[in-house]
């Protein structure tokens, strides 16, 4: 099996900063998110931080870039999130009772912009990702149609947010 797994539940949504769009038995989230060691310190703490300290050895943490969170509407929970980052780019697996994920990274040289390829896979491989990460009883409640019109919505928002980012790197 790929990627790293964690008995630690990923960081949550930040609601200040999370856009969510009804599709189809789902709600998808696009979030500018920054990410640094006092984000994790301040989700994490015990036991928790010291698993999150020794994955990451003695990097330093500090990237950013947008989020997709995909959770099921009916249960609430973070099945999927695409990690778009600038300097670390991954996606979630979060297992149902929150308390286990694995984490792919993506390899941004073989395979390019993850922007693409992210919604490549919520429109063709969705089916398979949420059966991977435990939510198989999602399947017969989800609309195909519906999570097409709805990932056009996530698609403008998760551009609009790239777009943003890069006017900020580029002021001053």
């Amino acid at each position: 099996m790929t990627g790293s797994v964690y008995s630690v539940p990923p960081i949550p949504p930040d609601p200040e900063h999370t856009t969510w769009v009804p599709a189809g038995g789902l709600s998808i989230g696009v979030e500018y998110r920054l990410l640094d060691e006092a984000g994790i310190a301040a989700n994490y703490e015990g036991r928790e931080l010291a698993e999150i300290r020794a994955a990451v050895k003695d990097r330093v943490i500090q990237d950013n870039g947008v989020s997709i969170h995909v959770v099921g509407a009916h249960d609430g929970h973070e099945y999927l999130r695409f990690d778009l980052f600038e300097q670390d780019p991954h996606y979630h697996y979060v297992e149902p009772s929150g308390e286990r994920q694995t984490i792919v990274q993506y390899d941004r040289v073989a395979m390019g912009d993850m922007l693409p390829w992210a919604l490549h896979q919520l429109r063709h491989r969705l089916p398979q990702m949420l059966e991977r990460a435990g939510g198989s009883e999602l399947l017969a409640k989800l609309d195909r149609a519906e999570i097409d019109s709805g990932l056009v919505r996530v698609e403008e928002l998760a551009r609009r947010a790239e777009r943003e980012l890069a006017r900020g790197r580029h002021a001053g």
